[in-house]
């Protein structure tokens, strides 16, 4: 049976690497269905900007969100100030940055998969007086469906390792923001070996059982 210090900081990980991936496939797949129909001045610019937070380090990123969303942030005063919203030393704080880091991984397979949809498929859609919408949803969205699983199921594993951003935006807090990566480093930090091996077989197995149905999502059909 696990105890607190297990099973608390799984049960946050999971609770936010899944509110995570959600918050993060809607705009990804959105932006990357427009990146892919349509060829609008500075295209390959936002898609440098979309897909930076899989280069930039961590703690850059966290920065950025603090920056912006932060109490005295370009967007965060004002939430502060209008509703008392706050995001630092919250899970929520700690959803929004395994979102950010999350994002382009969904963004980049959703814009492969639909660029590997046959246009030939739309047009014919388009000849038949279909709208965008239902090509959208009876087409494309379909023959895209395995890329986009697999890469949802990326930014999941994803966001369950975030560290950096997570520990600049939500802290370190037992019980309210200490993920399994955070309560790992905390494990080793206070030298409690047998501590930080559990959480490290626990994370590191369920990160592996999301990669082997990534790679089965993904393979083709024979």
């Amino acid at each position: 049976m696990f105890d607190a210090s297990v099973l608390s900081p799984l049960l946050l990980t999971l609770k936010i690497s899944v509110l995570a991936t959600a918050s993060a496939c809607i705009p990804a797949i959105a932006m990357a269905r427009l990146a892919t129909v349509h060829n609008f001045p500075g295209r390959d610019l936002t898609d440098a900007i979309l897909t930076l937070p899989m280069v930039l380090p961590p703690t850059v990123l966290g920065y950025y969100i603090i920056v912006f969303l932060g109490r005295r942030g370009i967007v965060g005063q004002y939430l502060w100030e209008h509703f008392g919203f706050n995001i630092m030393f919250t899970w929520e704080g700690a959803v929004i940055a395994a979102a950010v880091v999350a994002f382009p991984l969904v963004y980049r397979s959703a814009r492969a998969a639909f660029e590997g949809v046959d246009e030939n498929l739309e047009n014919a859609a388009r000849t038949l007086g279909a709208t965008e919408t239902a090509i959208f949803f009876r087409v494309s969205l379909p023959l895209a469906l395995r890329g986009l699983l697999a890469g949802i199921m990326l930014a999941q594993a994803r966001a369950m390792g975030e560290f950096g951003a997570t520990l600049m935006v939500a802290g370190n807090l037992p019980g309210k923001t200490q993920t399994m990566s955070l309560a790992v480093y905390s494990a080793m930090a206070a030298n409690n070996e047998t501590l930080a091996n559990t959480l490290v077989l626990i994370i590191s197995v369920v990160c592996v059982s999301l990669l082997v149905i990534v790679a089965k999502v993904i393979k083709p059909k024979t």
